[in-house]
């Protein structure tokens, strides 16, 4: 249904919109130094340049914002500006508000700053450093988070263990580089019952951040109103970090006295709008004789930039439950830990979470069957849950619903002629060539409940305060006089197509025709249904927004279903909702249009049965009894549904260039009930194209004096050329049992594994431990000099 609109230019984005009078524009200064005190701004000549109308600064900011409200109670301030200190190349200094975009920044290069350069401090290892010097002066260290857990005797079973499989791995910092960049327009309102924001951007899921912004100005969340336009130009994550400005532009609107649109141009989206974290991990396997893993350390670190940013430290707890993967392993311990340094601050990246835990363990598995000998499906395959198992409780508390991990395998090796694969490899090694394959098989959590967040507090300071969780996403539905019915949905989708979803459910349960079901895609705080966990985020839509239109169609299907049985005469037990009509069961050719029982509703409500409530509008929350927050002894559930991917990436590096070509891919998920197999196959080759970016191209890098990459000429994204590869994509259905439709999500699967059989294949290829990404050609011939060198 989105598509028409799409390819013929119909799109409403933000920068098609004008919905204030009298907008002004806004530029933005930014601080050219990773780390440096503000010692002075001068915003005089700004501010007398003809068609300025307002120029503010760290000053204004702090006289008229609290700082944002964190997840975790680190002593470590977050404003939408520097105040006193800037901690990342790019930072908001000063905003600038003029007439039009070329005059604010002509007027923005007038602002005066005076900065006091400081070291700055770029990587993890540094910023653990005890002499390292620190971001933020009301900290007794750059460590913003640091928690240990222990689940079954861990100690005892290292201890017994045969083998002892160490890995260390890093995970890069990269993006989604999504077509459109951010864009806010914000209007401040002082109105007889106080101060009020209305705010329009392009953001996926502004309603848990209306509670940030609300504690930020110190208003009530009712006076906080934010709008999304109907198209997003893509976020898949990153545009979460997107409220920061929000701030900023209602705060610049205030000075102003009139609306004020911001615009993010390219440079200043790569330079400082956000980034999955980079991340660097030690895993330790126990493992005994025939390669079953018995237990997991895991020490993982996080690189969250210069502020520990809302919704962070997410990417470190959005797997909790899951940290074990697919493999049935009974005594883990996690340390988990978030740094902050002199990098822009991270956030949500598709995939979050997964990415960089996948990473490392799936690398960990390739390295415990070549210490054991085992060929790397059998490895996994020793080490699978058991369909008979599910569902199957992790030790940190994660309930696995459904799946055939084992199936899904067997399906993986059979289409890519694994044997066949296996002989043809070692055709090549004889001649002198690197092809390698990999294989990858990950549990992909879908419908987050929100609770995983608060691990990063300690239990008995969870228990002091207000405890969080769920996973609660609304819907409302309503029918006319005319039997037509209108599907209030409030996720903005990024490509999903959840309008073309939700019209084939509800149609579906009405038994109407999909051309009389017409979805409305609409997020707006102050209309829109919602609790802090809804939105597009995390792969909800599937299990739970499809689970809330089931609810609601069921309930109005009732209504309209005595409506019929009314005028049909006969019990509404006996009559079904089908093509469209109201029939009798055991006599389908005797029926009434369900238009005519629909407008019996609106026309005449008296001829309904007494105690029949005259109501063909139905609005439901879908929240499952699943999602709890974590318990005393740190266990949570951490999504509600858990899909399986199983995937196998075949390389070929160039050895002269050094260049690794992805080959051929053989994919198979398991998402549970399929809703729509087009739509379905769209998620997975999106998520490749995005695991194919972070896996061997994109990286954020830095310099040693903390310079960013900031253009694409240094920052590399595929394109259709490199998503030219083989793909044989196939699908496993295990319906989940907590769904009403039996689905789960299926938009970042491989983005989690992709990057790991890709690292798989290239290790396999080179014989060479393989420890960190992109894997571009500079990363190989560095790996291959060094193995020449040993050698």
């Amino acid at each position: 249904m989105e598509d028409p609109a799409l390819l013929t230019g119909r799109g409403r984005f933000l920068d098609d919109l004008d919905p204030f009078a009298g907008t002004l524009t806004a530029a933005i200064v930014r601080s050219p130094h990773p780390h440096a005190r503000i010692r002075r701004v001068d915003l005089s000549r700004a501010r007398r340049h003809p068609g300025v109308t307002a120029v503010l600064g760290p000053e204004e900011v702090a006289a008229e914002l609290k700082p944002f409200p964190l997840a975790v109670k680190a002593p470590m301030p977050y404003y939408p500006t520097a105040v006193g200190k800037a901690r990342f190349v790019g930072e908001p200094v000063a905003v600038v508000v003029a007439a039009d975009r070329y005059v604010a920044e002509d007027a923005a290069e007038l602002v005066d700053v005076e900065y006091g350069p400081l070291p700055p401090v770029i990587d993890i290892g540094h910023s653990l450093e005890p002499g390292a010097p620190r971001l933020h002066d009301t900290a007794d260290s750059n460590v913003a988070t640091d928690r240990t857990f222990d689940f079954g005797d861990v100690d005892a079973v290292f201890a017994d263990a045969d083998k002892v499989v160490v890995g260390e791995y890093d995970f890069p910092r990269y993006s989604s580089t999504p077509m459109e960049c951010y864009s806010v327009i914000a209007e401040w309102r002082d109105e007889a019952g106080g101060p009020a924001i209305e705010a329009w951007a392009n953001f996926h899921g502004p309603f848990s951040m209306v509670a940030v912004l609300a504690g930020a100005f110190g208003l009530p969340a009712s006076r906080i109103r934010l709008r999304v336009p109907a198209d997003n130009g893509g976020s898949f994550g990153i545009k979460a970090g997107i409220y920061p400005y929000v701030a900023l532009m209602a705060l610049a609107s205030k000075y102003a006295g009139r609306p004020v649109r911001w615009t993010e141009d390219r440079v200043e989206h790569l330079l400082a709008s956000s980034a999955g974290s980079d991340r660097k991990m030690r895993f330790e396997a126990a493992v005994s004789p025939e390669g079953r893993v018995l237990g997991l350390r895991a020490d993982l670190i996080d690189n969250v930039g210069g502020y520990l940013r809302p919704p962070e430290p997410s990417t470190l707890y959005r797997c909790f439950g899951n940290i074990t993967g697919a493999y049935r392993i009974d005594a883990v311990r996690i340390r988990s830990r978030a740094v902050v340094t002199n990098k822009t601050p991270t956030g949500l990246n598709r995939g979050f979470g997964g990415q960089q835990l996948y990473f490392g363990l799936e690398r960990l598995m390739d390295e415990i069957a070549e210490t054991c000998g085992i060929d790397p499906a059998e490895l996994r395959r020793r080490n699978f849950v058991q369909a008979a198992d599910f569902p199957y409780a992790t030790p940190t508390g994660g309930i696995y619903d459904s799946g055939d991990y084992h199936t899904a395998l067997e399906m993986l090796l059979k289409n890519s002629d694994y044997q066949a694969l296996r002989q043809r490899q070692a055709r090549a090694r004889e001649r002198g060539e690197y092809l390698g394959i990999g294989i990858a098989t990950i549990v992909d959590p879908s419908a987050t409940n929100i609770g995983y967040v608060g691990l990063a507090t300690p239990a008995e300071q969870r228990a002091a305060g207000r405890g969080k969780s769920g996973s609660t996403e609304h819907v409302r539905i309503s029918v006319d006089p005319n039997g037509v019915v209108s599907v209030l949905l409030g996720t903005v989708p990024q490509g999903q197509g959840h309008a073309t979803v939700a019209q084939a459910v509800v149609a579906d349960q009405l038994g109407l025709p999909r051309e009389h079901v017409h979805p409305v895609v609409e997020m707006d705080t102050a209309t829109t249904p919602w609790t802090i966990s809804s939105g597009s985020y995390s792969s909800r839509f599937a299990p739970l927004l499809t689970s809330a239109l089931v609810e609601a169609s069921e309930r109005l299907a009732e209504t309209v279903k005595i409506a019929g049985a009314t005028l049909l005469g006969v019990d509404p037990a006996a009559v079904e909702l089908a093509g469209g009509t109201v029939r009798e069961k055991e006599n389908p050719d005797r029926s009434v249009p369900f238009r005519r029982a629909a407008g019996l509703v609106h026309w005449d409500p008296g001829a309904l049965p007494e105690g029949v409530p005259a109501r063909l509008y139905e609005e439901a929350a879908f929240t499952p009894p699943q999602s709890k927050a974590a318990s005393r002894s740190d266990q949570i559930n951490s999504s509600l549904c858990y899909g399986f991917v199983a995937e196998m990436a075949v390389v070929r590096i160039d050895p002269e260039t050094r260049e690794v070509r992805l080959e051929q891919v053989f994919t198979v998920h398991d998402a549970g009930t399929i809703l729509n197999p087009v739509l379905l196959e769209g998620q997975v080759h999106g998520a490749l194209a995005h695991a194919l970016g972070g896996a061997l191209y994109e990286e954020m890098r830095y310099t040693e004096n903390g310079q960013p990459t900031a253009t694409f000429m240094d920052y590399l994204c595929p394109t259709s050329a490199e998503t030219s590869f083989e793909l044989d994509s196939d699908h496993l259905q295990t319906p989940s049992p907590l769904t009403k439709l039996g689905a789960k999500g299926c938009g970042e699967g491989s983005s989690m594994s992709l990057p790991a059989a890709i690292a798989n294949a290239v290790a396999d290829a080179l014989g060479i431990p393989v420890t960190g990404l992109p894997l571009h050609g500079n990363v190989v011939h560095e790996l291959l000099s060094r193995k020449e060198r040993k050698n």
